[in-house]
């Protein structure tokens, strides 16, 4: 029985193979992490798979604590590591020294980094964002001067709003060289005095678009006092120029179409804006027309005696309070005189109240001529302003054998506003007189 190995031997025999092979001591793996667990003792715990195989790996403490990432199920990774045999499960597995992010993950991790960043700085916030102004009259295109992106732009304004003037401005949008080209653009732009800058280039993989996610092309665009459209990649494609920009169109096509208002619509909007103002027009002139027609036929207008009669008797109420003050002034000064008489030495005063008496009759009569004489002013203005009114009275233009033709409640002052058998009515002083038209003659046939 001694020629029969325990499972313990065997394993223990296939990890010492395993750990005296050189080519297995160091070994470097690429593949995608699954089933990954962070044990509490800080040991990670996962899978590294491609298409056709798997494999268990684990990661101690001390090695974990240097990764500059966090990962995640999911990743794709490079690792370095050697391979052994865990003697308890009896299955080979791979203890892993070093592991970062393979090729794409490591930009995505410092696209990541580098926006928590800014975001912390506050590059990205709303308030900073300025308004897209709606009437352009300059736009600068920054774009490569050749591909779809620069003829989307330009097609897309002209047929939307012709009227603006587009500055194209030939940009690197990929390459080593594309970073320092797009700044240099940008700042160039913003000193044209354009009302917006599109910066723009079409869709591409995440290392064709970095140039547009460095941290010196954000700055810029943050800096720049001229509002910024971002249209880098297509509708799915993101990069920080799209967070840091004013607004962010998901194409070139968008951007151009944000940019710029619709002509059709404008006209559109002009034609609504006519016929409101029309109709406005209309229904004031119908409501000053009806004022008007209520003015004419207000009674007063009709009996303009009504406009005078009041202020004659209100002027006979003055005339009679004025003498009846202009009395009592007089009396009371009398009584003032008789009571003086009886006070003072008459032969003493009495030069002076003869003096005072002369004094009080001149006064007397120059009041009442004045008094007069302001009545008089007054009558002969009242009887002018009468006199006017009935010379524009109706009634006494009739008095003098006119009369006033009418047509439907509406006045006629012209041949031509009558034709043959015509209803009307003639106004007379002393009535009205209904009539038919025999024939109308006009001076000027």
């Amino acid at each position: 029985m001694s020629e029969y190995l325990s499972i313990s031997t065997l394993t223990k025999y296939i990890k010492y193979k395993f750990d005296q092979d050189p080519h297995l001591q160091s070994i470097l793996l690429k593949g995608e992490l699954s089933n990954f667990k962070k044990h509490s003792s800080g040991h990670l715990y996962f899978n590294v798979k491609d298409k056709n195989s798997v494999i268990s790996a684990m990661m101690f403490k001390g090695n974990a604590s240097k990764l500059t990432f966090g990962p995640k199920e999911g990743d794709e990774v490079l690792l370095e590591a050697r391979v052994s045999v865990y003697e308890r499960r009896g299955n080979y597995q791979i203890y892993v020294n070093k592991m970062e992010i393979d090729g794409i993950g490591n930009l995505y991790q410092k696209l990541e980094q580098l926006k928590e960043k800014l975001n912390k700085q506050g590059i990205f916030n709303q308030n900073h964002k300025k308004a897209i102004p709606r009437f352009p009259k300059k736009i600068a295109i920054l774009t490569a001067d050749t591909g779809a992106a620069i003829r989307d732009i330009h097609t897309t304004i002209d047929s939307r709003y012709p009227l603006v003037e587009k500055i194209s401005i030939s940009t690197l949008v990929q390459g080593i060289n594309a970073k320092n080209d797009i700044i240099e653009k940008i700042k160039y732009a913003d000193t044209l005095g354009v009302d917006t800058i599109i910066l723009g280039r079409g869709g591409g993989s995440i290392e064709d678009l970095w140039n547009f996610n460095e941290e010196e092309v954000v700055r810029a665009i943050y800096e720049c006092h001229t509002p910024i459209i971002s249209a880098v990649g297509h509708e799915t494609d993101f990069t920080l120029s799209d967070f840091v920009a004013d607004m962010r169109a998901a194409t070139p096509t968008q951007a151009a179409v944000i940019a710029t208002p619709d002509q059709y619509e404008l006209i559109q909007q002009i034609h609504q804006y006519r016929f409101s103002l029309t109709k406005s027009i209309k229904q004031l002139v119908e409501k000053q027309h009806k004022q008007l027609d209520y003015l004419s036929s207000y009674y007063k207008f009709k009996q303009p005696t009504l406009l005078y009669d009041q202020q004659i008797q209100r002027r006979d109420d003055l005339e009679k309070k004025l003498t009846q003050r202009l009395t009592l002034n007089i009396e009371k000064n009398r009584n003032n005189i008789t009571v003086l008489r009886q006070h003072f030495n008459i032969r003493r005063l009495n030069d002076l109240i003869v003096q005072y008496q002369k004094m009080s009759r001149n006064n007397e009569n120059r009041l009442i001529n004045l008094t007069y004489n302001l009545i008089n002013h007054n009558k002969a203005n009242l009887k002018n302003k009468i006199e006017q009114l009935n010379q524009l009275s109706p009634t006494n233009t009739m008095l003098r054998g006119y009369s006033i033709v009418n047509k439907d409640n509406k006045v006629i002052t012209s041949t031509h506003d009558l034709n043959e058998q015509d209803e009307i009515t003639l106004s007379m002083k002393d009535g009205n007189i209904d009539a038919i038209v025999k024939k109308v003659r006009c001076e000027d046939e």
